[in-house]
């Protein structure tokens, strides 16, 4: 038997998915209410997206999901996606994706480390559902990972309403920084932003509404090499990369807006992605493989939200619930 007693190592399941944040959770309720006993391997505790739950795990309080008007905690609500699927059927499959065969059916999924180099896989599926999600580029400070969401954020659309009439600051100096910092504007009472070199790297339109925002200024040529704060973020400190000066900047909150990964690794040479890694689908949810599907921000770069994932997360659904149905009638599908 597999992990739990999840499924034999030699049997086909119907759908496996990988991943269990809000677009891999809404594809198992989706999946498991249309009967076709979804398995869902939902990675392992760690400080990235790809732990169990996603990026909302890492999150507090969530004020902008509909259904909640006082707001959940993050990690409360991936609680209730993970309830509501394994009500309705989804099995959990503990442990995290190693290696992936997708080059036929039925596709092959490696989970832990021990057997990665085995011909024999964990699991065996008809149809495989990809939301493995994406990973926020960080700093890599000793503060940062415990001052996550505590004052670190890194998504404004999220936590900007969190700052209203605070001083905050955003590091980075691309076209989503500079978008970060203007979306913030409209809360805090000022916005520095932080960035390493002599010029920013955004588009000159992007550069002209920041230099021309009352409330946004730039600080040219600094790092950040500490964030200061016990229980929440009271400032940060930066080391000017000219002179070597270090100095403190008070602030209430960080936005780190350096760029997303996706977690596709796994898939490299065998699914159509674009120039940043993120995988293609169609109009749907369709990859380039069929029988391969994929939601939330390991496709989508743009949105990154909590409600979109879930919704591209029930697209998965239905194309697969679809799919199958059609690979059982016999039915040529791509």
């Amino acid at each position: 038997m597999g992990v739990n007693g999840v499924t034999k190592k030699d049997s086909v399941g119907n759908v496996v998915i990988i991943g269990s944040g809000p677009a891999g959770l809404t594809a198992a309720i989706y999946t498991a209410r249309a009967d076709l006993s979804p398995i869902v391997v939902e990675g392992e505790p760690s400080s990235t997206s790809d732990q169990p739950g996603g990026q909302l795990m890492l999150t507090t309080e969530i004020e902008n999901y509909p259904g909640f008007p006082a707001g959940i905690m993050g990690p409360e609500l991936m609680e209730a996606f993970k309830s509501q699927a394994v009500r309705f059927g989804a099995k959990i499959h503990p442990g995290k994706v190693t290696r992936v065969d997708i080059s036929k059916q039925p596709f092959k999924i490696w989970v832990g480390n021990d057997n990665t180099a085995s011909d024999t896989p964990d699991l065996l599926c008809k149809a495989l559902i990809i939301a493995s999600g994406a990973r926020s580029l960080m700093l890599g400070l000793e503060n940062e990972s415990r001052l996550l969401g505590h004052g670190v954020s890194t998504c404004a659309t999220c936590d900007g309403y969190f700052f209203r009439d605070l001083p905050i600051a955003v590091v980075g100096g691309g076209d989503s920084a500079l978008e970060e910092a203007l979306f913030l504007s409209k809360f805090a009472e000022s916005v520095t932003i932080i960035h390493r070199r002599d010029q920013l790297r955004a588009s000159k339109i992007m550069q002209d509404r920041v230099f021309s925002h009352p409330k946004i200024r730039v600080n040219w040529n600094s790092v950040i090499v500490d964030i200061l704060g016990e229980e929440k973020v009271t400032g940060v400190k930066l080391r000017d990369t000219k002179t070597d000066e270090e100095y403190e900047l008070k602030i209430s909150g960080l936005f780190i807006a350096i760029g997303h990964v996706p977690n596709t690794d796994l898939f490299k040479n065998q699914l159509d992605t674009d120039e940043a890694g993120y995988i293609i689908t169609d109009n749907s949810s369709k990859t380039s493989v069929a029988g391969v599907f994929a939601c939330g921000d390991v496709q989508d770069h743009v949105y990154r939200q909590a409600i979109t994932a879930a919704g591209s997360g029930c697209m998965a659904g239905i194309d697969t619930e679809r799919w199958l149905e059609n690979l059982t009638l016999g039915i040529k599908q791509s």
